[in-house]
């Protein structure tokens, strides 16, 4: 056992710390584990196959799992609006990377090999740095070949590198085929920005002048608006208060609203105008606070504003919503979860209150709720292992330890709170189980690859898989990404990012960030990478069960 756990760490280590190392500004992160791996590997560094194979297997449900996590809140969402355009520009760039790599297979390959295809496959995982994808392929491999299969983790790290280079060396070729200036797209950006402002909290002081509120609640005003927003103070006769929904608004009150800012034009045209107001001199007279507050509750989970009644029952008022990082309008159906942090503004005893009852207990999100995590992993693994007859498949198909996980994890992720599934975990205990996964099954595949690593890559095919798993890069991107310009307009930082969420690859990612002053780069790779991360691993099995039997 000491053996075993110097060999992972010593591999992981130096990985690690390779990974590290920038070339022309450029990261292999992590993957470098792969390649410290195969090096030990190569020079029998080893450990006892079952040993190797569990730690592979567990290592990729964790990694898988925790993705799922992760995309699960975005991944419906992701369909809205331009984000259906986006998706599908996505799936067929994934169909072409198949369809190069197949054309790769027949052109360059001896086709009677039945280990060629199957590396190949590796080649492709490597080219379009996908690592999940990667574990899918190797794990279905294990239901087709029933003597040890192709270690195809030799043509994975043959394309792995070009790939990260050739991701944006074509990101950089879109830009000059469609002819772009991008001065002029950030341009494009700012004018956007300020003809469609974004939903985010916007405050204002209102006069009242409209002669039909007088004598109205707010919760007629509210309805009769049909808009979502929030009146945290009113000025009545000198006074500053909290109103709530029973309020009677009158001719000259002053009010604080905050709403969303595509909404403050017609609320002002039917409140009043907006005015200058210093109301520091009363609130001080008034035992009010204004506190942020965090939901730590479980109870508190999926539950919407408007039906916890804060204004009406406990005189205080939620005027904005803060969830990793992004400020929400609080709307009255927004579903709490947990670590939203609150801001809540009223009495202060009252205030207090609502704290105890969102939680505000901020240890509690310090500790990652482990019990979700192995409910869902077990329940993925179960899921995963449910056979599916398809015609013209020599097994049937099964998603899998990788995509049976993944397909509940997102499903937690997102609707987990209508079963009382807490599924919060801090950003950085998310990268943390991630990354121990990932690392895991990186230094296992890398030490079973070793031993034939020679012969497989340099005395081998090896300069095919780097040149084949190059084009498997290039080619989609050069066809897509002129396309996507030129059918939809899209802005090219958006393509950037949208390239990048497809390959799944964050050095490209990080290099959109670079060039680009705005979020349209993560707006796009937010919105097709978590259906890019399933289809990868999704088409992974397909192609091992459909074509390597």
């Amino acid at each position: 056992m000491a053996h075993i756990a110097v060999l992972y760490a010593i591999v992981i280590a130096v990985g690690v710390y390779l990974g590290k190392i920038k070339f022309f500004g450029i990261s292999l992160g992590v993957t470098f584990v792969l390649f410290a791996g195969i090096l030990a590997g190569h020079f029998h560094f080893t450990a006892p196959i079952s040993i190797l194979n569990f730690c592979q297997d567990f290592g990729l449900i964790l990694f898988v799992f925790m993705i799922g996590i992760q995309v699960g809140p975005g991944f419906f969402e992701s369909f809205k609006k331009g984000g259906v355009s986006l998706n599908v520009m996505s799936t067929c760039l994934i169909l072409l990377n198949i369809a190069v790599m197949f054309g790769c297979y027949f052109a360059f390959f001896d086709t009677s090999d039945p280990y060629n295809l199957p590396m190949l496959i590796g080649t492709m995982y490597g080219a379009v740095t996908n690592t999940p994808g990667l574990g899918a392929a190797s794990e279905a491999l294990t239901n087709v070949f029933s003597s040890e299969g192709p270690q195809i983790a030799s043509g994975y790290a043959c394309a792995y590198p070009l790939g990260v280079v050739g991701i944006i060396c074509a990101t950089i070729a879109v830009r000059y085929i469609s002819r772009i200036n991008l001065e002029s797209e950030e341009r494009q950006l700012e004018e956007e920005e300020e003809a469609n402002p974004h939903e985010k909290p916007f405050k204002m002081h209102l006069r009242v002048t409209n002669s039909y509120l007088a004598g109205r609640t707010l919760l007629q005003i509210s309805e009769f608006l049909n808009r979502d927003f929030v009146c945290s103070r009113i000025l009545h006769d000198g006074q500053v208060s909290i109103p709530n929904r029973n309020t009677v608004f009158e001719i000259g009150d002053e009010l604080l609203v905050v709403c969303a800012e595509a909404d403050s034009e017609p609320i002002k045209a039917f409140i009043g105008p907006e005015i200058d107001a210093d109301w520091n001199v009363e609130l001080e007279k008034q035992p009010m606070v204004s506190r942020r507050i965090v939901v730590t509750r479980p109870s508190m989970n999926g539950k919407t504003l408007g039906k916890m009644h804060f204004s009406s029952v406990y005189g205080v008022n939620v005027t904005r919503i803060t969830r990793h990082g992004m400020d929400l309008f609080a709307g009255r159906n927004h579903h709490f979860h947990i670590g939203d942090r609150v801001m809540v503004v009223g009495p202060e005893d009252n205030v207090n209150r609502v704290a105890e009852i969102m939680g505000n207990s901020v240890k509690r999100l310090d500790a990652p709720n482990i019990a979700t995590i192995f409910v869902g992993i077990l329940v993925g693994i179960i899921f995963g292992s449910l056979p599916f007859a398809i015609p013209g498949m020599p097994v049937p198909l099964r998603l899998g330890i990788a995509g049976g996980p993944l397909i509940i994890a997102i499903l937690i992720g997102r609707f987990g709170y209508r079963v009382k599934l807490v599924t919060y975990t801090t950003t950085s205990a998310n990268m943390m189980l991630r990354e121990i996964g990932l690392v895991l099954f990186l230094a296992s595949v890398g030490i079973k690859a070793g031993a034939g690593f020679w012969d497989t890559v340099v005395q081998g095919d090896g300069i095919k898989y780097v040149y084949c798993g190059f084009l498997i890069t290039v080619i989609p991107i050069l066809i897509i990404g002129p396309l996507v310009r030129r059918l939809y307009k899209f802005n090219y930082f958006t393509i950037m990012g949208m390239l990048a969420g497809t390959y799944t690859d964050p050095p490209a990612l990080a290099y959109a960030n670079q060039v680009c002053s705005k979020e349209a780069p993560s707006v796009g790779y937010s919105t097709v990478y978590p259906l890019c991360m399933f289809l990868r691993i999704f088409t992974a099995q397909l192609l091992v069960l459909f074509f390597c039997g």
